[in-house]
């Protein structure tokens, strides 16, 4: 059925809303009209992916996708908008292959003098199902099915249980907050403005192994977000763990013909751009008493390539100086190499913590950003 009215008629009116979003810097009146009929086999349009770019006016990308085949039907638009984001990554450029080989990590088992715990999660979607913004009832429950028949194979350390949201017994869903486990339902202008969020909580659960060490939320922000994760400083078992969780849980699922989203270009398919590529935060819980009181702590930090927040999370501040800090990027690199950026990265966070514990200056330490 066509439209009724033309693209320019329909536009989104980002000027009188002083919008600061992404996709208002780059979506033009001449790209809309070129997208603004497109449909992806899915049926998923344009306005689809924008909508949270008009719902909201902060400084945000604005821009989900619908389907894993957005990003090609809407090339013009995501690439922009990717580019942006990344710091550059032209449609000419490339995402590495995985690389989840622990064993050529340098180093990895960090100073458990600062360091509280290590954590890496990342997101997956599988091939052939729409995304969270546009997925129906039918698919989400079928997604779950798949998902959680290739979790109940996993054996050893990995052996687990699965959690349906909708079915928790009042004593599951203590332990569960206990453990920091439970998600509630998303607040977020993402999820809530893209409609990721509608039927909530049907399709949706939590699995986790016996060591409470690998954990998988389904159907959230992404169909899939796999976390491994313990207290201590060793974060080369982490990825270990987190590498041969994956790889297990593909091989188990393309036992009845299912796969993760990929692309040879963008790497992994998430929902949202930012979470493209490897998809994966690779952080540790660190205490830095004095380095946190430098005048060049965040500038330090964004010099080693490395992005902090307080421990509860995303727009959360740190309690007795304890930072949550991870990889800045998703993409352009591989997990292998976010994970010794990280490595690197905290190290010398750590050395110059010493430095200012002994009563010595850091300058030699600092990045080039700082100097």
């Amino acid at each position: 059925m066509p439209f009724q009215y033309t693209a320019a008629q329909n536009f989104p009116d980002y000027k009188s809303l002083n919008h600061g979003c992404m996709v208002a810097r780059h979506l033009t009146v001449e790209m809309y009209e070129h997208l603004f009929d497109k449909r992806t086999p899915n049926g998923v349009t344009v306005d689809k992916c924008i909508q949270p770019s008009v719902d909201n006016t902060g400084d945000i990308i604005g821009l989900v996708a619908g389907d894993p085949e957005c990003y090609e039907v809407f090339k013009e638009l995501f690439d922009a908008v990717i580019n942006d984001k990344h710091g550059g990554f032209g449609p000419e450029d490339k995402h590495p292959p995985p690389d989840l080989n622990a064993d050529a990590l340098v180093g990895g088992v960090l100073d458990p003098k600062y360091i509280k715990s290590c954590r890496i999660r990342t997101g997956r979607s599988i091939k052939g199902f729409c995304l969270p913004p546009s997925i129906c009832r039918a698919e989400r429950r079928e997604v779950e099915r798949i998902l959680v028949d290739a979790l109940s194979g996993l054996k050893d350390d990995l052996a687990g249980k699965y959690y349906p949201l909708k079915s928790l017994t009042p004593d599951e869903e203590k332990q569960l907050i206990s453990d920091h486990f439970l998600f509630q339902k998303p607040t977020g202008h993402l999820m809530v403005n893209s409609g990721a969020v509608r039927d909530w909580n049907d399709g949706r659960g939590i699995w986790h192994n016996l060591e409470k060490t690998f954990l998988i939320w389904l159907n959230e922000e992404d169909q899939c977000r796999v976390i491994s994760m313990q207290p201590g400083s060793d974060l080369k078992a982490v990825f270990a763990r987190f590498g041969r969780g994956l790889k297990e849980i593909e091989g188990l699922m393309k036992k009845s013909g299912h796969e993760f989203a990929w692309s040879e270009r963008l790497g992994y398919i998430c929902t949202c751009p930012s979470n493209l590529g490897t998809g994966m935060r690779c952080s540790v819980h660190i205490q830095l008493h004095k380095l946190s009181k430098h005048p060049k702590f965040e500038d330090i930090i964004e010099g080693l390539n490395l992005q902090e927040r307080g421990t509860g999370g995303e727009h959360t501040a740190a309690v007795d100086d304890v930072y949550d800090i991870s990889n800045r990027a998703r993409l352009k690199k591989s997990e292998r190499e976010f994970v010794q950026l990280v490595i690197d990265g905290v190290n010398k966070l750590i050395e110059m913590e010493k430095k200012l514990e002994d009563g010595k200056s850091i300058d030699d330490l600092l990045p080039p950003n700082c100097k």
